[in-house]
């Protein structure tokens, strides 16, 4: 089925492109604070772009935290019996480094290879895009199907501390049936894909203290405790060598996919060499025995040291003993599994199997929840019906691997489930140089959200 919105999609198509570009060029990094003043230009131009279509109530909320960047927030609400919808993305980006690993500039959108390249082109300004444009392609032909309200973040990249606030202590003015998130990807090119299960997460960072100061190695090593072996003996008990997370009780709560779930997951095209080869490109595969890479990546919990900041890094030599060590170390969570206990777990093992002569602090940065949706939810059928009609073919349900904290806090304040439906691929390179959003998948995806908001609607 065609409709006068998809049409208007078409027609206007190279004009969208336009604009995504535009949007592009603003550098909102939301972690770097001499980007402040970028991160509030593309909220600014977002809300703009919400005035001109024919959004109403659009504002810009601000959030109370040091350093946070502006919400945006737009509704419709005139489509009397009919549903509402939560329309969720986010517009800040990551950082560009290492620059120099970039084929184009990062902040001037270049064409290529059937993509856009650019920072920010699939995670999450090009589908945030998409959105927009396929509630203009409604309001411009005849008006919503249903009711909207539009809730844009510029924090998505530093932990959605200022939207997790609003969310929690606003749900009257968030009143919906349902969100819609496009922050996704498809499993394979032009395979109509709806991701139905998130990971949760906690980030922490875990210091180790020794001595009151650096100390020099010669007069002192032997005697004073290192805070950097500390911290290294520490990780290594943390995980063992198979990718097992050793914290006692860490997989009590795991709730394990279903059979019908693994089979389907097993007649997905998936191709572990090639994943290995061109989307990890290291030697072998790792991770615990017993299970498939995608059940590992999707349905396992795991922890991940991401950095070890602190003593001398600098070039030659200085033999020092460090006062103090850093690592920040994740977890990813699954289905049943609460950010407060895992913390709890891993703290509690972390201060028992702390070496002597040294002081251990662990700190909680951010956390969110896993989720599942259940297919057979009225709006994930209504997805599936819309995205059949735009691709010709059935739709797939995987899990993604990834965390979305604001997909948990829509469920536990609002009461919402969630529809992700998103249209990156694995190759995007989100949060890498040279990310990119197939142009294809652009196109598609508006008309695929035209439909789905048209068949929610019905």
């Amino acid at each position: 089925m065609s409709s006068p919105a998809v049409a208007f999609a078409r027609e206007n198509h190279a004009r969208f492109l336009d604009e995504l570009k535009d949007l592009l060029r603003i550098p909102s990094i939301s972690t770097l604070p001499e980007h402040a003043g970028d991160c509030r230009t593309a909220a600014e131009t977002l809300a703009a772009e919400f005035r001109r279509i024919g959004m109403e109530n659009v504002r810009l909320i601000e959030t109370v935290h040091e350093g946070g960047h502006p919400m945006v927030y737009a509704d419709w609400l005139h489509a009397a019996g009919k549903p509402t919808v939560l329309v969720y993305g986010h517009y800040d980006v990551q950082p560009v480094d290492p620059v120099d690993e970039w084929l184009s500039p990062p902040f001037e959108p270049t064409e290529r290879n059937g993509n856009v390249y650019a920072r920010g082109a699939v995670d999450d300004k090009g589908q945030v895009w998409m959105q927009v444009k396929a509630l203009e392609s409604l309001l411009a032909t005849g008006g919503l199907p249903l009711n909207v309200r539009v809730l844009l973040e510029g924090e998505e990249e530093v932990g959605g501390e200022g939207i997790a606030a609003y969310v929690a202590s606003k749900p009257a003015d968030l009143k919906a049936d349902f969100a819609l998130v496009s922050d996704t990807e498809m499993f394979a090119p032009d395979l109509p894909t709806l991701c139905v299960g998130l990971r949760g997460m906690i980030y922490t960072e875990l210091e180790v203290k020794g001595a009151k100061t650096d100390l020099h190695s010669g007069m002192y090593g032997g005697a004073a405790p290192n805070p950097f072996m500390a911290l290294a003996h520490i990780l290594a008990k943390l995980k063992d060598e198979n990718g097992h997370i050793l914290i006692p009780e860490f997989y009590g709560d795991v709730h394990a996919p279903s059979q019908q779930e693994l089979d389907a997951w097993k007649s997905l095209p998936f191709d572990e060499e090639h994943y290995r080869e061109s989307e990890v490109g290291s030697k072998t595969l790792v991770g615990e025995e017993g299970y498939t890479v995608l059940e590992r990546t999707w349905a396992r919990p795991t922890l991940e040291v991401h950095g070890m900041p602190g003593g001398f890094t600098g070039a030659g030599a200085k033999t020092v003993i460090p006062a103090r060590a850093l690592a920040k170390v994740s977890m990813r969570l699954v289905p049943n599994m609460t950010p407060a206990k895992a913390f709890e777990q891993y703290k509690a093992y972390v201060e028992k199997i702390a070496p002597a002569g040294v002081d251990v602090s662990v700190r909680l940065i951010h956390q969110g929840d896993p989720c599942l949706i259940p297919v057979d939810n009225q709006y994930i059928q209504a997805a599936v019906r819309a995205m059949h009609d735009v691709w010709g073919k059935d739709t797939v349900f995987i899990r993604s691997g990834g965390s979305i904290p604001i997909v948990g806090d829509f469920d536990r304040h609002l009461g919402l489930p969630s529809v992700m439906l998103g249209f990156g691929l694995p190759d995007d390179n989100l949060h890498a140089p040279n990310e990119k959003f197939n142009l294809k998948n652009f196109r598609l995806g508006i008309e695929s959200l035209v439909r789905f908001l048209e068949e929610a609607g019905a």
